[in-house]
């Protein structure tokens, strides 16, 4: 037979080229908008975390790989709450449950109640709660945290990690938040907001010009371009008192881009036109990189 007639034809399945397509379009042009449900369905099970699906950028207090580091945020959250035995739990954003079972083990709620509006997390994070044994335990349901199909009063704490910027709005989901809980309920969310104007002109171009670009490609309201004393003031008015926002910044954002230069292994679980972008910040220093955005720690009570 002729060389040509020996010749075979490679095929890329086509959920596989239209997942390129759309990282693409994502990614490297203006021209595709995605709801923050949209972007964790593209971005789907490649997680931040090798153990587990976490997809939190880490608490690098004390951590020194991401694993560890995604485990110690979910565990300063909750720590922070003061979720116990007879805790009633509400999880808003849930991702697949990790931080839900991790709680549920180490520090052993009444109850978690998760809210999620990404259908395939919502799936495969009550399939691996159940593989777990946990179903009655770990109630999770596709709903919205700005409509939260929860009774009034219905829970002692509500957390969230890592997924506030994203609600429409924040507004809307502190009062949600407010509320399902229960009188001396808490409110506790690790959270990106807009970081303090740079008082340097050039420096505080380049902060608004990568923030837009956060706000356009993460699905961030224009509403939520918060900094620390607009977050603080939002949780006032929504009738918490005690509202504290306080930054860990400097245990979030240096130790992430130092494991991300040293340890190629998390940017391996990326698709792979998912990888030029962090590559590319991996030239300049993390202040460089993240002088747009402040990480926070809020913490709010509802009057006993």
């Amino acid at each position: 037979m002729s060389a040509a007639a020996t010749t075979t034809t490679t095929t890329v399945p086509r959920g596989k080229l239209r997942e390129a397509l759309d990282y693409l379009l994502w990614f490297y042009t203006p021209f595709k908008a995605m709801s923050a449900s949209d972007i964790y369905e593209l971005v789907s099970t490649n997680a931040y975390s090798g153990q587990g699906l976490y997809l939190n950028l880490g608490y690098w207090k004390t951590a020194r790989t991401i694993d560890d580091a995604c485990v110690a945020m979910a565990m300063l959250v909750a720590e922070t709450a003061g979720v116990g035995p007879a805790t009633e739990v509400v999880d808003v954003g849930f991702g697949f449950a990790d931080q839900d079972m991790l709680w549920m083990d180490r520090l052993s709620p009444a109850r978690i109640t998760g809210l999620n509006i990404t259908p395939t997390q919502v799936r495969i994070a009550r399939e691996r709660v159940a593989a777990r044994g946990l179903a009655d335990r770990i109630v999770l349901l596709e709903a919205s945290a700005t409509a939260m199909p929860l009774p009034d009063a219905s829970c002692d704490r509500v957390l969230g990690v890592e997924c506030a910027f994203h609600f429409d709005t924040r507004e809307a989901f502190f009062r949600e938040a407010f509320r399902v809980l229960r009188p001396g309920g808490r409110i506790v969310l690790a959270d990106v907001i807009r970081a303090q104007p740079d008082p340097r002109p050039f420096r505080r171009r380049v902060q608004a010009f990568n923030w837009k670009f956060f706000m356009q490609k993460y699905a961030v309201p224009e509403a939520n371009s918060d900094t620390r004393q607009d977050y603080q003031s939002k949780l006032t008015a929504a009738g918490f008192i005690r509202a504290r926002v306080d930054s860990i910044s400097a245990d979030v954002y240096p130790g992430l881009h130092h494991f991300m230069k040293t340890d190629p292994s998390m940017l391996r679980r990326f698709h792979w036109l998912a990888r030029l972008p962090y590559r590319l910040t991996l030239k300049f220093d993390w202040e460089s990189v993240y002088s747009a955005y402040d990480y926070v720690l809020a913490v709010a009570e509802k009057p006993a």
